[in-house]
């Protein structure tokens, strides 16, 4: 697990911040090493949302902004119902000019 030189409880409300954005918005550019934390929490939201059971539905709420969570139930939740897995994509850009972080698009698939 990456730390991001933060402590655990920023940590927490740094992945959920992003993974808000990428469900808000669908389409973020981060680092790679964010982006492989981001994938594995994102991926857990929609398999609880998928499930469509009460305790499911409390996890999402508790680990996302109202508004995203709407989102994942009404719009992205959905467009996965087939799918068993592997609901995001990151795409691989370069290095970031000022630091040489490694810079990524990460975005849902289909």
């Amino acid at each position: 697990m990456r730390k991001f030189g933060r402590e655990i409880n920023q940590r927490r409300a740094f992945l959920k911040g992003l993974a808000a954005n990428l469900i808000l918005k669908e389409k973020i550019k981060t680092t790679e090493a964010r982006a492989k934390e981001l994938r594995a929490v994102v991926e857990r939201l929609i398999s609880y949302a998928k499930k469509g059971t009460l305790a499911g539905r409390r996890q999402v709420i508790s680990a996302l902004p109202s508004a995203a969570a709407k989102k994942l139930f009404k719009e992205i939740t959905p467009r996965f119902k087939e799918r068993r897995g592997g609901y995001t994509r990151i795409i691989k850009l370069g290095q970031r000019m000022s630091d040489g972080a490694k810079m990524v698009f990460m975005e849902f698939v289909e």
